[in-house]
């Protein structure tokens, strides 16, 4: 119950925002994720206007995703590059986001060249790569304690090394001593119960791309009913291990057919914000005031200028769709809100 209490404090608006909460009255998370793809994107000129955009739908929490890079799924170690987001920036946008009334939560990537899955990551040496690693996430973790960030994830969607227990044991005990705040793994829908370390964190993180549909459907009726067991599975899963489930991401592309695919940048093609809007409502309909649930970071906010691979029409931003209409409906932004 005291961990549960710490994560509900970690996750508790201090501003005019009124925060979702269950029936026991913790917080929820309401946040969308500002990924980075380059050194300076953080020091983007679009950056305050981000994190007002972001603020205006009622969200109260970013997530940022510095990340660094290895050469093969075979790697011993990773290694920054020019798509690092320079530890400069990453302070001067948390300070950004503090002055606007914003908490942070720093969500560390490991990536691999083009389109490899990080979920494939399975090192040749396992020792060598889990001190690589544990010098990666602690160089986040002093970051994070030094900007005074509200939140850190100490992995994100490793499956081909998340069941490693001792080697994770190791990483969040080293983690712990360096930063005082909630800890969070991010792991994807379909690893989330081969983790074995949630015992060892604050709450239970799960990226949530569960496809809802066989066919596109813009129903939202129709997608709170494919949540239903998810829901169930979900909420059996936090009772088991004693944690709240936050997810650490969850989007969809404005395409049609992104509710059957969540996790695709290019479902289709077609442009159909209406069905992107419908999931938005349906999840939200289907988690929020529910105790067991710590709220959801949507993946994501704009791309930054000139590096987006995707047309903002077809991408995964709710901003100037009907999906953004449906966070300030549901976060209850203000009216007007810029």
């Amino acid at each position: 119950m005291a961990v549960l209490l710490a994560v509900a404090s970690g996750c508790t608006t201090t501003d005019g925002g009124a925060p979702d909460t269950g029936k026991d009255g913790r917080a929820t998370l309401r946040g969308i994720t500002l990924p980075s793809w380059y050194r300076t994107d953080y020091d983007s000129p679009a950056a305050d206007r981000y994190l007002r955009g972001i603020r205006a739908t009622g969200a109260r929490w970013i997530t940022l995703t510095p990340t660094w890079y290895q050469n093969r799924v075979t790697d011993s170690g990773m290694h920054t590059t020019e798509e690092t987001a320079s530890d400069a920036s990453v302070r001067r946008i948390v300070r950004r986001a503090h002055a606007l009334g914003l908490k942070v939560m720093i969500k560390p990537h490991v990536d691999l060249p083009g389109d490899q899955d990080r979920a494939e990551i399975r090192p040749r040496d396992r020792e060598a790569w889990f001190a690589a690693y544990r010098r990666f996430i602690s160089h986040y973790a002093d970051l994070a304690a030094d900007t005074g960030t509200e939140q850190l994830a100490v992995g994100t969607e490793l499956a081909g090394v998340s069941g490693d227990l001792a080697a994770w044991k190791e990483v969040v005990a080293q983690v712990r001593d360096r930063y005082d705040g909630p800890l969070t793994y991010a792991a994807n829908y379909d690893e989330y119960r081969k983790v074995r370390f949630w015992k060892d964190l604050d709450v239970i993180g799960v990226d949530a791309y569960w496809p809802l549909s066989g066919t596109p459907t813009k129903d939202p009726a129709r997608l709170r009913r494919a949540w239903k067991p998810i829901r169930d599975e979900l909420a059996a899963f936090a009772h088991e291990q004693g944690r709240r489930v936050l997810f650490t991401e969850a989007g969809y592309v404005s395409q049609r057919g992104a509710t059957t695919a969540p996790y695709s940048w290019t479902v289709s093609g077609e442009p159909a914000p209406d069905e992107q809007a419908a999931a938005y409502r349906a999840l939200l309909d289907s988690f929020t005031g529910r105790d067991w649930w710590a709220g959801v970071c949507w993946w994501m906010w704009d791309d930054w200028p000139d590096s987006g691979e995707t047309p903002a029409r077809l991408a995964y931003t709710p901003h100037g769709k009907p999906a953004e209409a449906v966070l300030r409906e549901k976060w209850g932004a203000a009216q007007g809100t810029r």
